[in-house]
């Protein structure tokens, strides 16, 4: 049900609303960390670094997807908020038809791509194989991930943010069901993960987009609002191609930092694979805050209530710096035992030391990178695109710099640093242009009057 985010108390309303994605995002992140468990426990740890080393480049789509989903939620959220509800309708034909196209060009490329892809980043020949299979395979159920994600874009953007958590709890199950059944029993190794995660993503996928469709028709609209917008794509790619190019630098820059890494051997690559699993995992839970604020910001930006995002900005920092500490707690205090989950047998001494010195030199940090995510969600909410792509690139650019300079030196620990030093500077490059947009925002509406 659509949600308006422009009037009632926002401490009260920013955590209704906060907390159905948090748990969203706690299930699809039990499935994605549910393919490396299984596989590392039931199918070996070369099992386990075939599902890591091919990471890097599910990534880079999956960028495609969340650059899309933050252009279509933040241009349908200001429209929302507007009350303009037949441009509604037109932003959200607009955005399936653009991004059903884009998707199906995307994964058609991949599959015929993926052993050019997997050898560019020196992925080890006892994995390569199992690798490319993991990639050919997830990289063909890459539509239904594009459509759901999209949907849960649109379905946060109209206040929504119950719906899609009822889909993610019964694919998330469902997924994690197949992975034991097909790996275990069926003996399938990473093909199994790989079909698992298929199945499960595509009915997420298509039920999400019936059931929004369904939400769509009734806003209140008293004439038909047109199938497709060229105005409102350009709208919606001013904000997506920006988010594109900043997500998809981001997973290139994690490809240079994991062919550094495959320099190590499979042990490495499955300790970090275990290790970054459970930071990637910290990390889309805070970037819930960032998504939650976002939605809440463009809803108001475009009500011209500017207080309230400030207010927004508060409350958020608050949870996403409690969220952070917990997880810093618990992954810094139990590192090795949350390692040791992911591999046969307890894993090679190299592995767990790998996995466990990752967890223990960035956890203290999640809290830096909480408020930096509430803050570029502001940023996205305003359409403030040029400083949310800077911040996002000096943290890149200052991971993928110092994991070069540092490694000869200090070895993979150099690569681990690399993630905090980055998270911080970003985090304050963030604050400061928060504060600046907010009182150029601030001004021209006093001027205004």
């Amino acid at each position: 049900m659509a949600r308006d985010l422009t009037t009632g108390k926002v401490n009260k309303l920013l955590l209704q609303f906060t907390l159905p994605l948090f748990i969203s995002v706690l299930f699809q992140q039990l499935y994605s960390i549910a393919d490396s468990l299984i596989a590392g426990r039931f199918a070996g740890e070369d099992a386990l670094a075939a599902v890591g080393a091919s990471y890097p480049i599910t990534n880079i789509f999956n960028a495609v997807a969340f650059g899309c989903n933050i252009g279509c939620s933040v241009i349908i959220s200001q429209l929302f908020g507007a009350k303009d509800f037949k441009r509604v309708k037109t932003a959200t034909s607009t955005s399936l038809i653009s991004c059903l196209t884009l998707g199906t060009i995307l994964a058609v490329g991949g599959i015929l791509l993926t052993p050019a892809l997997m050898s560019a980043i020196d992925t080890p020949e006892n994995i390569f194989s199992d690798s490319a299979l993991y990639l050919r395979i997830y990289i063909g159920g890459f539509i239904f991930l594009f459509i759901y994600n999209i949907a849960n874009g649109i379905f946060t953007s109209l206040g929504d943010s119950k719906t899609p958590l009822y889909f993610l709890i019964f694919s998330s199950v469902f997924n994690v069901t197949l992975d034991y059944v097909l790996v275990v029993f069926f003996d399938m190794g990473v093909a199994g993960v790989a079909w698992a995660t298929f199945i499960a993503q595509g009915l997420a996928g298509v039920l999400s987009v019936l059931t929004l469709l369904k939400h769509i028709r009734r806003l209140p609209v008293t004439e038909k609002a047109p199938l497709f917008s060229f105005d409102l794509l350009k709208k919606i790619a001013r904000i997506s191609v920006p988010s594109i190019l900043q997500q998809s630098f981001v997973s290139v820059g994690n490809v240079f930092i994991q062919k550094l890494i495959n320099g190590y051997g499979s042990s490495v690559i499955a300790g970090f694979s275990a290790s970054f699993k459970l930071n990637i995992f910290t990390v889309n839970c805070l970037y819930t805050f960032g998504n939650a604020v976002s939605s809440f910001t463009a809803q108001n930006f475009g009500a011209r209530k500017y207080s309230r995002i400030r207010e927004g900005m508060k409350y958020g920092s608050i949870m996403a710096v409690a969220t952070g500490i917990v997880f810093a707690v618990v992954q810094f205090t139990f590192n090795v035992q949350l390692v040791e989950l992911f591999v046969e047998g307890g894993g090679s001494a190299d592995a767990i030391e790998a996995g466990s010195l990752f967890l223990k030199t960035v956890a203290p940090f999640y809290s830096f990178i909480g408020i930096k995510l509430v803050c570029d969600g502001i940023l996205r909410g305003t359409g403030s695109m040029k400083l949310f792509v800077i911040v996002t690139f000096t943290d890149l650019i200052l991971r993928v710099v110092l994991s070069y300079v540092l490694s000869p030196f200090f070895g993979y620990m150099g690569i681990w640093w690399s993630w905090p030093i980055g998270w911080v500077v970003a985090n304050l490059l963030s604050c400061i242009f928060y504060f600046r947009i907010m009182k150029k925002f601030e001004n021209e509406k006093k001027n205004a009057v």
